[in-house]
């Protein structure tokens, strides 16, 4: 880091309420920094998003006061593994059991990077039902970022006839889960949408990057998005010179503007719009699956109303904490 941890404190304290996400990279290289920034700063609550691989190398007296801990899974080990490197499932499996062994309490999020070797149903109720530990919350993330390889992929067919049709029986078994054990898993892509939906609200940017959740780069200016380094011209200012109450919001512009579900969506991802990395057909094909998620759900809100007349669930089962790390549109 460029910058003074005093100045950060600084920064932190204008903000009775802030949040501290340890974001990387892999935060977890730097665990002498995380030990004191949580030593000294004056935070209201942590937050780290990790691959899980160091997990068990920091002390329990620091691990079970995050509030949420986000770790990389992609479903059952061979798929895990064949994304992430040979030993990694059972490593990070081996950590998270650990992690609540040794009295962590908080939220522990398994997010997965889904592509096309990805079976999204199989992958969420594998990691839901884990013989080695059942993740109450799930989240996961298309890997659509095709860097100018999208003719050598078989991203749009696998879209279509796998991933779609994939959803919507994920959200008919989610609503059966509902009826047979009278809970709602935490599927974030599924549970932030659905509650809106109940309670009829509309939703800026779900991550909530460029509003509610700001990221300090290491040379101490403040971006709106973490994936968003070295975007100058979107700098919003600097720890040593803004106060968190002077950040700008920043809105979705492009074709967004317009579309008809973008109160349900927020936008999909700010960095994309500013961007722009795909054309039009490959923009059409990554806005079909929100799409569908949003139909879906909204065809399944009359058995979920019948489920809360029928008092088998609460909206207070849809209750969560915001912008935890998860993108919530997929």
């Amino acid at each position: 880091m460029e910058y003074d941890l005093d100045t950060l404190y600084s920064f932190l304290r204008l903000d009775p309420y802030s949040t501290v996400t340890f974001y990387g990279g892999e935060p977890l290289l730097k665990r002498d920094i995380i030990r004191k920034i949580m030593d000294e700063a004056p935070a209201q609550r942590y937050m780290l998003q990790t691959n899980g691989l160091l997990l068990d190398h920091l002390e329990p007296e620091y691990i079970n006061r995050f509030a949420t801990i986000l770790v990389s899974l992609d479903g059952r080990e061979a798929l895990t593994d064949n994304h992430r490197g040979h030993g990694t499932y059972r490593k990070v499996m081996e950590n998270v059991r650990k992690t609540v062994r040794n009295g962590f309490s908080g939220e522990i999020i398994a997010r997965m990077t889904v592509t096309e070797s990805s079976d999204i149903f199989d992958a969420v109720t594998y990691l839901s039902n884990n013989p080695d530990y059942s993740f109450s919350s799930i989240h996961w993330q298309l890997d659509a970022n095709f860097s100018n390889d999208f003719s050598q992929r078989a991203f749009a067919s696998w879209v279509t006839e796998k991933y779609n049709i994939g959803i919507r029986s994920l959200i008919q078994h989610w609503v059966d889960i509902m009826h047979k054990e009278s809970r709602v898993p935490r599927w974030y892509p599924f549970l932030d949408t659905m509650e809106d939906l109940l309670l009829k609200r509309t939703s800026l940017l779900r991550c909530g990057s460029g509003y509610a959740n700001y990221s300090i780069m290491t040379d101490g200016n403040i971006a709106p998005c973490p994936i968003m380094i070295g975007m100058k011209d979107y700098y919003l200012g600097h720890i040593q010179s803004t106060s968190p109450y002077d950040l700008a919001s920043i809105s979705i512009g492009a074709e967004c503007a317009g579309c008809k579900i973008l109160n349900f969506c927020g936008g999909r991802c700010l960095y994309a719009n500013i961007i722009q990395p795909w054309n039009l057909k490959e923009r059409r094909l990554v806005c079909s699956t929100i799409e569908n998620l949003y139909i879906s759900l909204t065809n399944a809100i009359p058995e979920i109303r019948s489920l809360l007349d029928e008092g088998k669930i609460t909206l207070n089962d849809f209750a969560h904490e915001k912008f935890n790390g998860c993108e919530i549109i997929p």
